[in-house]
């Protein structure tokens, strides 16, 4: 067809139409592939940030959740280094004080997180375990080789993460020292195990595990994880630490998690391979774990949540191109009906920029309810630390009022004595009589000096430190605590019948903390006995090879049988100015230079039993 004047033919509009509908179909191809890896790489972009944001929110969580998991325990080997009966066993290593431990070990791992408590000898050897019933105990076993144990011998505490020597049992070792640095009597372990915290990480179906400082697996929700290495390790390292046995013979390979593609210091792409699975990607969080050297790491899988943005973003972009596309065909075809399909395209337009208005809304909700979230958890940790310190605090001052309240009972009655001087001796300055004077004032002063002497000892005792035991004589012991209770039971002493030991009978200790123990029983029996006709107190001595028994045996009215039950427990007493404590500090004391105190109580009278070490001669 040929053209006429300034109009083109048909064949040429043919032929221009032609070229221009192959011009818009290869340009729109182009556009949608290009739309679309667009889209695609913008949805996996988005959708890994949204994902790194909410795992390392669920990262958080689970290093709180680890975190609570280690601190409940690590008070326990600071109790336990202060407790009597461990010291007791340490020192004495009899076979009643191990038992007297051995149980009160089991007793106490029942209620707490811990696997095992133990208590290891200055050489080494365990001395008691909270497992001693088991073919498993750790009762004899030689850990002089474990780090914690040499740290904390050295240092005063340790924590070792090992594979258990005797059960082959994966756990965290925590251990303090029993005594002073220049005289350690050994050290106090407990053993805590993950196995419940793995579960709990295992249910999520997310792999979640915790390397050391050398990027060795300790705790992971997959077990054919564990002792594998996260990091490369140099085989010198390696080589050090087979030779320790901290994981035994573990093989110490490398992770089956390659291509690492960092995102920022604590976010990375990784490709790993799961147990009876292929190879898949992973975002890999990092989170170190507060008071430790270790890091917790989490694998949260990227595909599903990726292919979910990318087939969004797909479907947004077709959304947006194909009526773009589809106007611009339709404006191609139908150029007489420019208007109107111009005014569709803005309509479009403008309800596509609504949906993204709206989605972005979504967003920004959604991201301020991941930070009202993380607040809250920051909050409450905030809580949980001051509570801790709370608890802290408070057991101070309990032990301060305990200490406080030992030095008055201690001081007592010197300080009776002296009032008692001090009102003969005025008694004797009216009558002129200066040598009683002389007399009083010089017992006065001595008292004063014995005063001081027990605020030192009970300022040591209150530190847990003990005044070494020397020979003693026990006549002069006895001698010595009834010149104390003369001035307040003048009237009672006729109630004493003391059969004094044979001179040169001597027992360890120290004088003025054995008196304080006889004053105390003394005391008591002339107490319970007062207004009574038939008082009668007996004080005597028997001596075996190895020890002094000291019986005091009263007549009275004996013990309630709900005192006698708890009559060590402080604060425990039938006296209404009482504080309870006398014969709390007495045993303690009594203790200390390993001896006891075994009391009987019938409606017949009372009878105190204390065991002292015989000196040797």
């Amino acid at each position: 067809m040929t053209s006429i004047a300034g109009f083109e033919t048909i064949d040429d509009v043919d032929r221009r139409t032609r070229r221009g509908w192959i011009l818009f179909v290869a340009l729109s191809a182009a556009l949608l592939a290009a739309a679309l890896v667009g889209a695609a790489l913008y949805g996996r972009s988005s959708s890994i940030n949204a994902l790194a944001a909410q795992s390392q929110t669920d990262a958080s969580l689970k290093v709180a959740l680890l975190t609570a998991v280690l601190e409940r325990p690590r008070a326990l080997p600071l109790l336990l280094a202060e407790d009597q009966q461990v010291l007791n066993a340490l020192a004495s290593t009899s076979a009643n004080d191990i038992d007297i431990l051995n149980r009160k070990l089991e007793r106490l791992v029942t209620g707490t997180q811990a696997a095992v408590l133990y208590v290891i000898g200055k050489d080494g050897l365990a001395i008691a375990s909270s497992n001693w019933r088991e073919p498993i105990s750790f009762v004899g076993n030689d850990y002089t080789f474990r780090d914690y144990f040499k740290r904390a011998m050295q240092q005063g505490t340790a924590e070792h993460f090992a594979l258990g020597s005797v059960s082959k049992r994966p756990g965290l070792y925590i251990s303090r020292r029993v005594g002073s640095a220049d005289a350690p009597l050994g050290v106090v372990v407990v053993k805590l195990e993950f196995d419940q915290l793995e579960t709990d990480w295992r249910d999520t179906r997310r792999p979640v595990y915790v390397t050391d400082e050398n990027g060795v697996v300790l705790i992971t929700s997959i077990p054919a994880w564990r002792f594998m290495t996260a990091v490369p390790v140099a085989e010198q390292e390696i080589a050090s630490i087979r030779e320790s046995l901290q994981f035994g013979d573990a093989p110490l390979t490398p992770l089956p998690v390659v291509r690492p593609d960092v995102i920022d210091p604590r976010t990375s792409l990784v490709s790993a391979i799961l147990p009876g699975r292929g190879a898949a990607e992973f975002l890999r969080l990092y989170a170190p774990v507060p008071t430790t050297p270790w890091r917790l790491e989490y694998l949260v899988p990227t595909e599903a949540a990726v292919a979910s943005s990318v087939r969004e973003m797909r479907l947004l972009s077709l959304a947006v191109l194909v009526p773009i596309l589809a106007v611009a065909a339709f404006l191609l075809r139908r150029r007489q009906s420019a208007a109107m399909r111009i005014a569709v395209e803005l309509s479009m337009r403008e309800e596509l920029e609504r949906r993204v208005v709206a989605r972005t809304e979504d967003l920004s909700r959604a991201r301020d309810r991941l930070q009202a979230e993380i607040a809250d958890h920051r909050n409450t940790e905030s809580r949980l630390q001051v509570v801790q310190q709370e608890l802290v605090q408070a057991n101070r001052l309990a032990i301060l009022g305990q200490v406080a309240a030992g030095v008055a009972h201690e001081i007592n009655q010197p300080v009776a004595t002296i009032r008692a001087y001090a009102d003969n001796a005025r008694v004797f300055l009216d009558r002129e009589q200066a040598e009683p004077v002389k007399e009083n004032l010089g017992a006065i002063a001595a008292l004063t000096e014995r005063i001081g002497s027990i605020t030192e000892e009970l300022k040591a005792f209150a530190r847990k430190g003990r005044t070494a035991p020397e020979p003693v004589e026990l006549r002069d012991v006895i001698e010595g605590a009834v010149v104390l209770l003369k001035s307040r039971f003048a009237g009672q002493l006729q109630a004493l019948s003391i059969k004094l030991p044979p001179a040169g009978l001597q027992v360890l200790g120290n004088r003025v903390r054995l008196e304080q123990i006889l004053i105390n029983l003394f005391q008591n029996a002339l107490e319970a006995l007062e207004g009574r006709s038939d008082a009668r107190v007996e004080i005597s001595a028997v001596t075996t090879d190895d020890d002094v028994e000291v019986i005091v045996a009263d007549n009275g009215p004996g013990i309630p049988a709900a005192i006698l039950a708890s009559l060590f427990t402080p604060f425990n007493t039938s006296k209404e100015k009482g504080l309870g404590l006398g014969l709390v500090i007495s045993k303690d004391i009594v203790a200390d230079y390993g001896g006891r105190i075994e009391v009987s109580s019938s409606d017949q009278g009372t009878s105190f039993i204390v065991h002292l070490v015989r000196a040797k001669p």
